[in-house]
């Protein structure tokens, strides 16, 4: 149950940043501190999209529904794993990530840091099924 939500409610906030990273409102002179580049509006964009998808588009989400945990999981480690690489790339010239884009340090790694965790908290998190012990 937490995992679809957070593929929701994730999925919405990940559109949200990608489509206000476009309007370029997140932009190195506005906010030096975090600011969106081509590349974060796109991965955030896709990935906003696909999580949504999963969730809301009849048929699609009856096939994933059993695979939301495993899913939510994937997205903590992968959260984690650029949090990590992004605290490894401080003081790197730009584009610090894979040359394609940039991670501004320490906001975008703190930003993945949490939703690593909170993806992981919710994968984990002990629902009433689990409680109650009912299957």
């Amino acid at each position: 149950m937490y995992s679809r939500l957070f593929l929701l409610y994730g999925g919405a906030v990940l559109l949200l940043l990608g489509i206000v990273g476009y309007l370029g409102i997140f932009n190195q002179e506005s906010t030096p501190w975090f600011w969106l580049d081509a590349g974060e509006n796109l991965a955030h964009t896709v990935l906003g999209v696909v999580a949504l998808a999963a969730v809301l588009v009849p048929g699609l989400n009856t096939a994933l529904r059993p695979y939301y945990r495993p899913i939510v999981i994937l997205v903590g480690l992968i959260a984690l794993f650029f949090a990590v690489y992004g605290f490894l790339q401080a003081g790197s010239p730009e584009p610090n990530t894979f040359g394609v884009s940039n991670l501004e340090n320490p906001s975008d790694n703190i930003l993945h840091l949490v939703v690593g965790l909170v993806a992981l908290a919710a994968a984990f998190a002990p629902t009433s099924e689990s409680r109650t012990g009912a299957a």
